[in-house]
């Protein structure tokens, strides 16, 4: 028989776009580092605590797997995935030749509205930082530097970019929890703006390093806290919703 897990008070769901809301609750315990890497997704337990079928829970599990936060293992169900430094170099080392040439082609190519567009994002990154919604706050971070692929305007760097999002959120994720001041996520994206609306090639190179070089490394050292040593099993588990710690 397998066992039961205890309510933890999780809040009702409205009728509308149910799959969309779990998937959401889901991401934020990823983002939140409450379902760390590794940890199941028990779909039973998840349904019971949110009051709905299985139906919807899966569903919201394998959007999330095309996101790439989640994987599918046959027979065990859902688990989120695991971050490795290797995959961590690799994101970093390819984002960095993309950004720098994209940040350079949105500065000859912005105009007064999409500068506008920018910095009103960041007013968005600084507006959210006062929601305690970390999975916002990660769709925002996101949504700024996909404005300078699009302001740049080549479909391919776009592209290359998108095929990114999935890890790119779950790294952000990480970043968020860098900062003790969740407006710092916002500060820290100003000097890019000021180089990029500067124009300067040169200058514009030196801050996406600074920017995207800054995360790389202390994301990199997260990783490396978060990977148990070899030898370490992993905990097998489980969904850590706030209200009591309870596991799902």
């Amino acid at each position: 028989m397998r066992p039961m897990s205890l309510p933890v008070g999780l809040p009702a769901l409205a009728d509308s776009d149910l799959v969309g809301q779990i998937a959401r609750i889901l991401m934020q315990a990823i983002v939140q580092g409450r379902l760390p890497p590794g940890s199941k997704v028990v779909e039973a337990g998840v349904a019971r605590e949110l009051g709905v079928s299985r139906a919807p829970v899966r569903e919201a599990a394998r959007l999330l797997e095309k996101q790439g936060l989640l994987v599918a293992s046959p027979r065990r169900g859902f688990s989120v995935r695991k971050l490795e430094i290797r995959n961590i170099d690799e994101i970093y080392d390819l984002r960095l030749c993309i950004e720098r040439h994209a940040s350079v082609l949105a500065a000859k190519r912005l105009s007064p509205e999409s500068r506008d567009l920018l910095r009103r994002q960041i007013d968005v990154l600084h507006r959210t930082a006062d929601l305690d919604d970390p999975a916002r706050q990660v769709e925002e971070d996101y949504r700024f530097h996909r404005l300078i692929f699009e302001i740049a305007d080549n479909r391919r760097l776009l592209r290359l970019f998108d095929d990114l999002a999935a890890e790119l959120r779950m790294v952000i994720g990480l970043i968020g929890r860098l900062y003790d001041d969740p407006h710092e996520i916002a500060r820290t994206h100003e000097p890019l703006l000021a180089a990029i609306e500067a124009g300067h090639p040169e200058r514009i190179t030196a801050h996406v390093d600074y920017h995207i070089g800054h995360a790389w490394r202390e994301v990199g050292r997260l990783v490396r806290e978060l990977t148990p040593p070899l030898g370490t099993a992993a905990e097998p588990s489980s969904i850590l919703f706030p209200t009591n710690g309870v596991t799902v």
